[in-house]
């Protein structure tokens, strides 16, 4: 159980300084929530306290804490199970592994993949890497690409930089062992939470330093999407560029 003292409905001014001071109370109240799940105190997959509980903890309404979950739940923080409680969201968890994953085929449900890694070494990444990543002057980054196989067929060039400090340990083969989607495999090795995700799509002409990888021609098109993942902070954890051949397949965006 964490420390922190009971705020109340007046004022929150010293309760979190992730907020400002003129916040509504269930915007310091998710403020507060988030601190926990960084300090882990609730781990992926946990059952947080319930609605009552939350609101003695922190001294406010039920309505207030309600309120603070709806938010943290409508972005995917938290997950809402009928009859059971509120949990923290995992990328274990079906329902969310294919959260981040936009790519599907023409004609149907997304096909069973698989991955194979073609290159994962730790280099001093790119200047503009390094400010995506906010990395101290002179830290290392992981840099590993892949290619993502959806059917038979050689779908998808992945470039991904991790910061080799947060992912110490992190390997081609421990990778590949992993029966499932990178985020995954981060938060059950290294208990990293990637809660969203910023995007830029492009239309492009393959290189040969994708050509090769993906067996395309020279000049074939591609979709490029270039991704930044945050966890817990708005702590950048992740700048992917990713090629995807597009022959059988489109990116697929719900919006609303």
């Amino acid at each position: 159980m964490s420390n922190q003292a009971p705020p109340n409905e007046g004022s929150m001014a010293s309760a979190s300084s992730d907020v400002p001071t003129f916040a509504p109370l269930y915007r310091q109240i998710r403020a507060l929530i988030l601190r926990s799940l960084k300090e882990g105190e609730w781990r992926p997959g946990d059952m947080i306290p319930s609605e009552t509980e939350l609101a003695t903890r922190f001294g406010v309404s039920q309505g207030t804490a309600r309120r603070a979950i709806d938010e943290l739940a409508a972005e995917n923080v938290l997950v809402r199970r009928q009859g059971r409680g509120t949990f923290v969201a995992s990328h274990l968890q079906r329902v969310n592994q294919f959260r981040f994953l936009k790519l599907r085929p023409d004609g149907g449900d997304l096909e069973p993949f698989s991955g194979k890694v073609i290159e994962c070494r730790r280099t001093r990444p790119p200047a503009s890497l390094a400010r995506q990543l906010r990395l101290r002057p002179g830290e290392a980054a992981i840099l590993t690409r892949r290619i993502l196989q959806f059917g038979p067929e050689d779908t998808v060039l992945d470039e991904i930089w991790l910061p080799a400090e947060r992912f110490k340990g992190f390997s081609a083969e421990g990778f590949e062992s992993y029966q499932g989607l990178l985020y995954g495999y981060l938060e059950a090795e290294f208990g990293v939470q990637m809660l969203r995700a910023e995007e830029r799509l492009k239309a492009v002409l393959a290189q040969p330093e994708q050509a090769g990888p993906l067996g395309i021609a020279v000049g074939a098109p591609l979709l490029q999407v270039e991704r930044v993942s945050f966890t817990y902070d708005e702590q950048p954890v992740e700048v992917r560029r990713g090629f995807y051949v597009t022959t059988r397949h489109h990116y697929f965006n719900q919006l609303g």
